[in-house]
Formats: C-alpha cells, structure tokens, sequence
C-alpha cells in the first residue's frame, strides 16, 4: 500500500482539504480528509502540494528528441519518462501526413505500444489510443504538412488505417469540406473514434454537417482554421459557439494569443475546454533541428517552424496548465480540469478523475502549478 498525504486535491471538479489518498493495487482504495495515521507502507507527504489527475495530452508527436513516427519501444519509454516528469499519466501519441506506408508502420509500431502489457515502467505516461492527424487535410489549411502526402478522404483508406493499428485509433482531425469526408466521419464514429473538425476552410454549412454526422471536438483552436468573419463564421464560429463541440488549444502564448486564450475559455467553458501541447521532438531540447515525422523543424527561443510557419510547439503540459489559469484568469483547478477529465471525457477515456477505485494516477502540484512528483498506475504495483 501507498499513502500520499497533501495539503489540497483536486477531484478536479471538487476541492478536498489535507486528503490522505491510499492506492492498492494500481487502484485509489481509500481518499478521505485528516491528518489520521496510515497503515503499513510507503508514505508520501507534500505539506504544500496540490493533489490532482495525471494530465491527459490528445495530441502530441514527441519530445527528448523522440519523433512518435518513427519510435522503437526504448523510445516511447524515454519519451512517456519524460511526461511523467511533466504531469502526464496517458496520452494519443499523433502522427503526421506521410505516405500512406508510412503510416500504417507508424500505426503499427504504436500499436505495439499500446498492447504491450509490461510498459510503461515505474513513473512513465502510457500510450492509450492513436491520434490521426492527416492525411485528411484541407490543402489550404495543411499548416506543414506536406501537400503531396495530403488525401481526400474515403472510407477504405480510413479502412486500411484502422486495420494497421488494430483498432487503436481513438481519434482523428478530418478537414469536414472535403469530398467524402462526411462518410468517414461517419464510419470513424462507429468504431467510437473521437471525430475532430481542424485544418480546414469549412464555412459553417460543412462544419455542422460533420457535427451531425457524429464529429464532436475541434483541433487546435484557431491554429489551421478558416479566421472569423463576421458574416460568414466558419469552422471557427462553429467551434466557438456549438456546445455539441469540445476544443482544444495550444496555450503556448505563441500559438494564440493570451487574451484569446481567454476568449476561448469564455466561450466553451469550463466543461469544454481542452488543452493539448501539439509538442514536437524538440520539447525539452536545445536550440536546434529536430523530426516532425518526415520533416525536419529548426526550433528557436521556444518556437518551433518549418519554412517560418509553426510547426508544433515544445510545450509541456504543465506549462500549458500554469498559462491557461494565468492568461483566463480562472485558477488553477479549471486549468487542471482543461488538462485531465475534460480531455478524458472526449475521448472516452475511464482517467482525469480522482475518486475511490479510480486508477491511480496521481500528479503532485506546488501551489504555482509546478510538477512535484507523478504516480502512475503502474508504479503502484
């Protein structure tokens, strides 16, 4: 048994004062409130900490110079290491548009992954599903990603990438206008793929045709979108403004800027609003040059750009969380609750909650928001 001892947690959606959290087996056997002694075991107590649910990032290629396209296990091991260290519990490793070859190896090597039951070890984020990101793309909107290894959307493509993963696939960013996109939707939706509306110039027909066909998130608010008009909104008015969407955004202060951010949060609230890093093989490196899948990014003074457009980010998580309560001014519980349940509930994910019989995937806070220490179910066993 492990006993840790705080000042504060956060469930997220309630506060518990002084909890004392016991984890059996990879499990939260007991929360409750005190200063009471614990039974027999490993203790750990953080006098000023702030309990809170192992972070949840939907999209994310790399970081420690470990590209999720091209990873071996050592790799993936190294790289959950390093979110660990940064508050994340699980996360959708993301791809890139590639050739079509490259990525079924790709989704394949995930899939390894995800199936492997002996990873990840001791404190180590795990891999729970894949994230499609391309190759169905608005070509005006593909961001860097490479226009030759873009495609229209069919349903036997989508096929063909389902079964190269073995059904691991949890979620994917379609651009809604395209030819045929309206059918994968469809298609992805029953196999319980989370459907995402981003890198697209959808008016605001097509983008409500794919939320009706199923589609229920929007990727990267703002970044890769058709900008607001005042007459004609778009995919973004529709984002904004739709509650049958949750959406994430990139709360780097490069990707959007901070009064946006706040915007955003005014408009999807608390229940909503998603946080994700986009971080690339470069996050927690050096100056440099780095992969995005089959491209090389240079990174400099915390921006990452191919050919001067952004190309990721090198954000980690719980930086996200500390500039989301600073620039919406919503404290930090709410951007704690943008980074664990909300993303979670999205994509049907049993994380992002800390109650009795939760898995036990814990992150240690200070009051600045700062990561202290992240338990995960696997170190507990």
């Amino acid at each position: 048994m492990i006993t840790v001892r705080a000042a504060r947690l956060f469930t997220p959606v309630e506060e518990v004062l002084s909890p004392v959290v016991r984890i059996e087996d990879g499990r939260i056997a007991k929360i409750s409130s005190g200063n009471g002694s614990a039974p027999s075991g490993r203790e750990f107590n953080f006098p000023d900490g702030i309990l809170v649910p192992g972070f949840v990032d939907l999209h994310i290629h790399g970081g420690m110079n470990v590209d999720v396209m091209s990873a071996s296990r050592a790799d993936l091991i190294q790289l959950g290491t390093f979110l660990a260290g940064r508050g994340v519990a699980a996360y959708f490793p993301t791809t890139v548009a590639s050739p079509d070859d490259d990525t079924c190896r790709a989704l394949e090597r995930l899939a390894d992954a995800i199936e492997d039951k002996a990873m990840p070890p001791d404190a180590c984020a795990r891999p729970l599903g894949i994230h499609l990101e391309g190759p169905f793309l608005s070509y005006k909107r593909c961001g860097v990603h490479r226009p030759e290894n873009l495609r229209l959307p069919t349903v036997a493509l989508f096929d063909r990438f389902w079964q190269a993963s073995r059904g691991r696939l949890r979620m994917m960013t379609i651009a809604p206008e395209l030819p045929g996109a309206i059918e994968v939707i469809v298609a992805a939706v029953s196999r319980n793929v989370l459907v995402s509306i981003g890198h697209s110039d959808a008016d605001s027909a097509a983008a409500r045709a794919a939320i009706a066909a199923g589609a229920r998130h929007a990727t990267h608010t703002f970044n890769a979108m058709r900008p607001l008009d005042h007459r004609e909104p778009g995919i973004l008015g529709e984002t904004l403004t739709n509650s049958a969407l949750t959406a994430d955004l990139i709360a780097d202060g490069i990707h959007v800027a901070p009064s946006v951010v706040q915007l955003f949060f005014q408009m999807k609230g608390p229940e909503r609003s998603v946080l994700i890093t986009d971080a690339t093989s470069a996050t927690g490196m050096p100056n440099g040059r780095y992969r995005l899948g089959v491209m090389d990014v240079d990174v400099h003074d915390g921006r990452v750009t191919l050919d001067g457009k952004l190309a990721g980010s090198v954000l980690t998580m719980d930086a996200a969380v500390r500039n989301f309560a600073q620039f919406t001014g919503s404290g930090l519980q709410q951007a704690v609750r943008a980074a664990t349940l909300n993303p979670a509930r999205a994509a049907g994910l049993q994380y992002g909650f800390l109650c009795e019989q939760s898995a036990a995937n814990l992150t240690v806070l200070n009051p600045a928001g700062e990561v202290l220490k992240t338990f995960t179910s696997a170190f507990t066993q």
